[in-house]
């Protein structure tokens, strides 16, 4: 497995790469963007962009004519909408696109897109498959492109300024971290549709895309497909935005093996995914990581915060813009007293101020050429983390990871779910 040695020279050599990369941005010093699905969080990534002077959309697409007109709508006619992402990353004149499309077609738009020179920023999960992200950072790195992910706590500049002091030490050694997604969503769900036609205005087939053919339900899109395992997860969806800043403040790469548990047990709708579900990672550094995904009860798991960081001087709370260092205290057969002074700060902002930050990064690092924050491969450890845990509930068993070959160690059954075959003519690259 790398070491945090081996993987910082990886980062250092694929710096230097990009800085060789050409942006016609770089000269025109205006940056001309096209935003590839803008429905939700499409549209709050439309805001998050807008701010910045030295960029421009030029283009919308979506599969959904309703709403490709509204974010044409949004920003006073002046892109050009599309209803195929082809015809936008086709276009000479654009610089980067911004993907924000469902999980399942992160992978090919991003891939198409750095292997047409466009620099590119996509969305949280990175991809639905761990083959499918390493194709994505290969993709990356053999454009020169900067590919950020839209995971935002990277540019939180409460979250930048404590992860390197948990690294080195500031709460003793990190042996327990522990993050949830909570909600109660008892009874219903997400209800239970029949197929139906889809509405006129959705190019149903074009949304599926990669994945098999299927009826359209109504508690599949736009949204709510994030309760279907063929297009997402919560474990993707809420789990790597917490194991990543986790695994941020902790320093690991990547876990040394993952057991998850769970079912529905209480939800009564047509998900695909558990309404109750606990995962554990362990690292070979000597810690564990815990995210649960709790969609039977919404009550706060910590005091504040969103994620638990338990040191051996001091338990730290962290989200966003705040956190707060509880010391220890001493407990059996250990010295009594503080071992650490009690620590609080609080930052100003909120999601979407933090969302502009990370648009700003990367517009930043479209001209200088320079790793983004949530450079790719960064999104696509953390990704993965989120995704292994779906394999380990889906075989019912404790695996074994092996990080540098990126699959499971003697188990074939787990490693056949690491990619999936696409429906044609869609290709990974």
């Amino acid at each position: 497995m790398p070491n945090r040695r081996q993987f910082a020279a990886a980062v250092t050599a694929a710096s230097s790469t990009l800085a060789s990369g050409v942006s016609a941005a770089t000269a025109s010093n205006r940056i001309r963007i096209g935003v590839i699905g803008t429905a939700n969080r499409g549209s709050q990534l439309i805001d998050a962009f807008l701010p910045h002077s030295d960029c421009e959309i030029v283009a919308v697409c979506d599969v959904d004519s309703v709403t490709l007109q509204k974010s044409v709508d949004k920003l006073e006619g002046k892109p050009k909408a599309y209803d195929d992402f082809r015809q936008v990353i086709d276009r000479d004149d654009i610089d980067a696109v911004v993907i924000a499309t469902p999980d399942h077609w992160h992978a090919i738009q991003t891939i198409t897109a750095c292997d047409a020179g466009k620099d590119v920023y996509v969305e949280k999960p990175l991809s639905i498959t761990v083959r499918e992200g390493r194709a994505m950072v290969n993709a990356a790195r053999r454009n020169n492109r900067i590919v950020q992910v839209g995971t935002h706590r990277r540019s939180s500049p409460l979250y930048r300024e404590l992860a390197p002091q948990v690294r080195d030490g500031l709460i003793g050694k990190v042996c327990v971290s522990r993050a949830y997604r909570t909600s109660n969503m008892f009874p219903n769900g997400i209800g239970r549709e029949q197929p139906t036609a889809p509405p006129k205005t959705l190019d149903w087939d074009m949304w599926l895309g990669p994945r098999p053919e299927r009826e359209y339900q109504s508690n599949i899109a736009p949204y709510k497909f994030r309760w279907w395992q063929q297009y997402s997860s919560q474990m993707g969806n809420w789990g790597v935005h917490y194991l990543d800043a986790i695994r941020w403040c902790t320093g690991d790469l990547a876990p040394s093996s993952v057991c998850a548990m769970g079912g529905q047990f209480a939800v009564d709708d047509d998900r695909t995914i558990p309404d109750t579900l606990q995962v554990t990672f362990q690292f070979d550094s000597g810690r564990l990581a815990i995210f649960g995904q709790y969609e039977t009860s919404g009550h706060r798991p910590f005091p504040n915060g969103e994620i638990e960081l338990r040191g051996t001087d001091g338990t730290c709370f962290v989200s966003e813009r705040a956190y707060e260092i509880i010391p220890e205290t001493g407990g059996q057969f250990a010295p009594k007293g503080e071992r650490m002074k009690p620590k609080k700060k609080q930052i100003d902002g909120n999601n979407a101020i933090l969302t502009e930050m990370h648009a700003r990064n990367f517009l930043d690092c479209v001209k200088s050429r320079d790793l983004p924050h949530a450079d790719v491969e960064i999104g696509h450890r953390s990704t993965t983390m989120s995704l292994i845990a779906n394999i380990s509930h889906a075989v019912g068993r404790r695996l074994e990871w092996d990080a540098e070959s990126e699959s499971f160690r003697d188990d074939a059954e787990a490693n056949s779910l690491l990619q999936y075959e696409y429906r044609q003519p869609w290709k990974l690259g």
